[in-house]
């Protein structure tokens, strides 16, 4: 009970306003509501100020992109089809993923040798949440499937980063992540199916 109470007394207003907005975009990108990349402009720059605060310098910068992804995203969703009509989901060719994969693993080892030279945490872990969060969110805005499975990896690692950091209202928050993005990938897959399956650019 102790324990229970110390953690809440380390929740703070910012940090919670975030992760709801956070939760709320989330589950508006699964409904394929265009309205998810407004809140996440707005959960995004609360962010900045939260991991900066906590040294998580990567995940800080990250944040940045995030905000710059909510206004990629919103025109594409709206006009990124083929004919700039509404986006449909696609899915990417293995030898995309495998090309994609192992440029994550490349700026990951580079960023962190990099980070190394700071003060901060675990810059290997926070480098490669980091690197493949960048690719995850392009490819929500680009409507690919398999985004889903990129976010499991990303967001099973981000509990242990954030818990360790002492964030527990974000650590929290990727805990549900996982849940949803069973969700997310359920409902996205069962309306590609229902459409003419096609292959992401």
């Amino acid at each position: 009970m102790d324990n229970l109470t110390s953690i809440l007394g380390t929740f703070s207003l910012l940090e919670t306003t975030a992760a709801i907005l956070a939760i709320g975009y989330l589950i508006l990108a699964i409904r394929q509501n265009i309205l998810c990349w407004l809140v996440q402009l707005i959960s995004s720059f609360l962010y900045i100020v939260i991991f900066f605060q906590a040294r998580l310098y990567m995940e800080s910068a990250l944040y940045f992109f995030y905000a710059a992804i909510a206004v990629y995203g919103w025109f594409q969703w709206t006009s990124g089809g083929p004919h700039r009509e509404r986006l449909q989901i696609s899915i990417w060719t293995p030898t995309r993923h495998g090309i994609v994969l192992t440029l994550i693993l490349v700026f990951t080892v580079l960023f962190g040798m990099i980070l190394r030279r700071t003060d901060a945490v675990f810059p290997f872990l926070d480098s490669f949440t980091t690197i493949a969060a960048v690719v995850a969110t392009y490819m929500v805005a680009n409507k690919i499937l398999e985004n889903w499975v990129y976010w499991f990896v990303i967001d099973s690692i981000s509990v242990y980063l954030y818990q360790a950091r002492e964030l527990h209202v974000t650590s929290l928050l990727f805990v549900l992540y996982l849940v949803l993005i069973f969700i997310g990938f359920r409902r996205w897959w069962f309306d590609w199916r229902g459409q003419d399956a096609p292959i992401g650019r």
